[in-house]
């Protein structure tokens, strides 16, 4: 009898131990309208503050601080680069960022692991000439003796500016999206056909 109970009471700290990763689990986001943070996203909002004006200011020793030596970085280009590569580039003439603004808009947390969602906007000089990218980002910070560096970083541009032309979107889709990006634009209002005119779209062979 006393084997059955002990066995019973492990089963149950086993389930019990089990679920707390579930438990674990957080996701904070800013909630539209909004003028106060969630704690969470306040702390990571402080990180990308950070980050931005390091590579503004050319600032190694915060990016290391910042980037974990297994970072690595996925433009919007689709370039695949590593920490060093990325601080290397600080030191590079030519196309310096002129400013940079990330806004944390989601984050959602697994124990020492966070996955940190919003929106950026980064100005930079061109031969004399202003350049603007703005678009979404995912960073995954990993957390190691109660400090976050980021693990994983990707961009996606939405909106490309460039001097003398008309704002165009890179891309939109028409999937449902998973917050509002209210910085963001839009893109053009599809124009209307005549009446009566027909068009259609040849499949590619």
């Amino acid at each position: 009898m006393r084997s059955h109970s002990f066995l019973i009471a492990i089963a149950v700290v086993t389930l019990c131990g089990a679920a707390g990763p579930i438990r674990a689990q957080q996701a904070e986001a800013v909630t539209p309208g909004s003028t106060t943070q969630p704690p969470e996203v306040k702390e990571f909002q402080g990180l990308e503050d950070q980050w931005s004006n390091a590579v503004v200011k050319n600032d190694q020793y915060t990016m290391e601080f910042l980037l974990s030596p297994l970072y690595v970085d996925i433009s919007s280009t689709g370039d695949v680069t590593t920490r060093n590569q990325q601080i290397a580039m600080l030191f590079q003439k030519g196309g310096e960022p002129v400013s940079m603004e990330q806004r944390v808009v989601s984050v959602r947390t697994f124990g020492d692991t966070a996955v940190v969602s919003g929106t950026y906007i980064i100005k930079w000089r061109v031969n004399s000439s202003m350049r603007e990218e703005r678009g979404i980002f995912t960073h995954v910070y990993n957390r190691s003796r109660m400090h976050w560096a980021c693990v994983n970083a990707q961009r996606t541009a939405v909106v490309e500016l460039v001097p003398g032309k008309q704002k165009t979107a890179a891309k939109k889709s028409n999937a449902p999206e998973p917050f509002h990006i209210p910085l963001l634009y839009q893109g053009a209002q599809p124009s209307q056909s005549a009446t009566g005119q027909n068009t259609s779209t040849a499949a590619p062979n």
